[in-house]
């Protein structure tokens, strides 16, 4: 069929268009372990009344996502006449184009009752890089320079790492006061480079200054589950590219100013 033709079937009404995306697949024990999870929100103080859901005010959604410093295929819209020239992008392999990986930590905003911002919920975004003096002479930068360069394999221990150095001062300095004596969830996705609920150090971190912040996993193969995978990631990658950065630490920037 040629695309005119469905074009024409769609502008007619006898072809309806429809966008499919694959979803992850659920064993029997991933279904209700979901289910267990979607009754655990419930406030137990109106179960026996009317059951409604928790606000979940107090959890903090976590997750990382790698933001490339520029798309494989890019689109322009160019002046006619040849009044601009041609953009020229070049990499030495094109399916190793740089990339930063970055975790963000989200939580619900909160309004007064006339719909005043109280708290934005957004605790930042922080990336995995590192600072090194260059090793030798190039036409851009003098030996010693220091540049900034991605953490390509992040481990455990660079998550912990983020988690205590970066995540827990920024929820310390940006929670609201009246509720930060209750519990704050760091709810992660089940991936290797999470740590665990038991781990010693980060306990021992998040107790301090008098918070009580503790981890939690969501549900196996529920990337539905999280507001980053859902929405979050996509909008501040289509930011980040109006951008145009052309080293990384102008991605780091272009992703930063995204979020906020």
């Amino acid at each position: 069929m040629e695309k005119s033709t469905v074009f024409r079937r769609v502008k007619d009404g006898t072809l309806r268009p429809h966008s499919n995306s694959i979803k992850p697949q659920l064993t029997e024990g991933n279904k209700k372990v979901r289910l267990q999870y979607c009754l655990s929100m419930i406030d137990q103080n109106t179960i026996h009344i009317n059951p409604m859901f928790m606000n979940m005010f107090n959890y903090v959604h976590i997750d990382e996502k790698w933001f490339f410093l520029s798309k494989i295929f890019e689109r322009y819209y160019m002046l006619p006449g040849g009044h601009e020239p041609d953009p020229y992008r070049s990499y030495k392999s094109k399916n190793f184009t740089p990339k930063v990986m970055f975790m963000a930590a989200v939580v619900h905003p909160q309004f007064d009752e006339n719909g005043i911002e109280l708290f934005s919920g957004k605790i930042g975004i922080f990336s995995f890089v590192v600072k090194e003096p260059s090793k030798r002479n190039s036409k851009n930068r003098t030996a010693g320079t220091m540049e900034t360069k991605p953490i390509q394999s992040v481990t455990k221990d660079i998550t912990r790492a983020c988690l205590i150095e970066k995540v827990l001062p920024a929820i310390r300095a940006k929670w609201p006061a009246s509720d930060s004596n209750n519990p704050i969830f760091l709810q992660q996705y089940n991936e290797r480079p999470h740590i665990g609920n038991n781990d010693l150090e980060f306990i021992e971190a998040a107790r301090q200054d008098g918070f009580d912040i503790r981890l939690c996993f969501q549900p196996l193969n529920s990337p539905d589950l999280n507001v980053l995978d859902l929405g979050f990631s996509r909008v501040i990658q289509s930011l980040q590219y109006q951008k145009a950065p052309k080293k990384v630490d102008e991605l780091v920037e272009a992703v930063e100013r995204s979020f906020d």
